[in-house]
């Protein structure tokens, strides 16, 4: 996989706007970039978070009343820090502060909750091609994805709106060629590419549980689309 940025960013969706953003940007300290509408009455609020970015997608209409996904946490390295510091957000997602370079988490760390942790080791290390970092860790540029526990996760068919927790999203270079490569190497679709504008074009694919992986080739990042 061709990586236009070094960095997973991670997607949540709430309708508690004020709430989210006031922890965020005050109780975690991530500072804001701006604000983009992405259709159907959802507004995304960009964080920056150690090159990546954390996306809080409020939605001004009641979200659909859908399982968890699979991603049960997120862990954002932090300097200066001598032990973690255990949060949750207004919604009740768990996120972390974590001294710099503790588990090799340099960026931040995306923790899954898994039915099968080897359909998930494969799924990572051959369809997504991200480095194994270790027994269920697994990096892309200087991100990791997690396998933190096992246990029951309900597939949620197309839908990837929901509260909480919901998509990653990995910048590449070659939006069709990622897509179709992933697709080629066992992995499933989960919304085929389209273009947004001449800002994006974008896919989803989806892990064995059936969570939401963001495929976007950012013209910021690699030019023309």
């Amino acid at each position: 996989m061709k990586l236009a940025k070094q960095h997973l960013d991670v997607g949540l969706f709430s309708t508690k706007r004020d709430e989210q953003l006031a922890f965020w940007q005050q109780t975690v300290g991530l500072p804001y970039d701006h604000m983009g509408k992405v259709g159907g009455g959802v507004q995304q609020h960009r964080h920056h978070m150690n090159g990546s970015i954390l996306k809080m997608n409020h939605s001004r209409d009641p979200l659909p009343d859908v399982p968890p996904s699979g991603i049960a946490g997120l862990e954002i390295a932090r300097d200066g820090l001598k032990a973690p510091q255990q949060l949750a957000d207004p919604d009740g997602n768990r996120v972390a502060l974590v001294p710099k370079g503790a588990n090799g988490i340099e960026g931040i760390a995306i923790l899954l909750k898994v039915n099968d942790p080897a359909a998930h080791d494969r799924f990572w290390t051959h369809a997504m091609q991200f480095e194994r970092a270790g027994p269920g860790r697994y990096r892309c540029g200087d991100s990791l994805v997690v396998v933190a526990e096992r246990g029951k996760v309900e597939h949620r068919g197309a839908q990837w709106r929901g509260p909480g927790y919901r998509y990653m999203t990995v910048q590449i270079w070659d939006c069709l060629a990622e897509y179709e490569g992933i697709l080629a190497r066992g992995g499933a679709s989960g919304g085929e590419p389209r273009v947004l504008g001449d800002t994006v074009r974008y896919a989803f694919v989806c892990d064995p549980d059936g969570n939401h992986i963001e495929i976007s080739q950012r013209a910021t990042l690699t030019g023309s689309l």
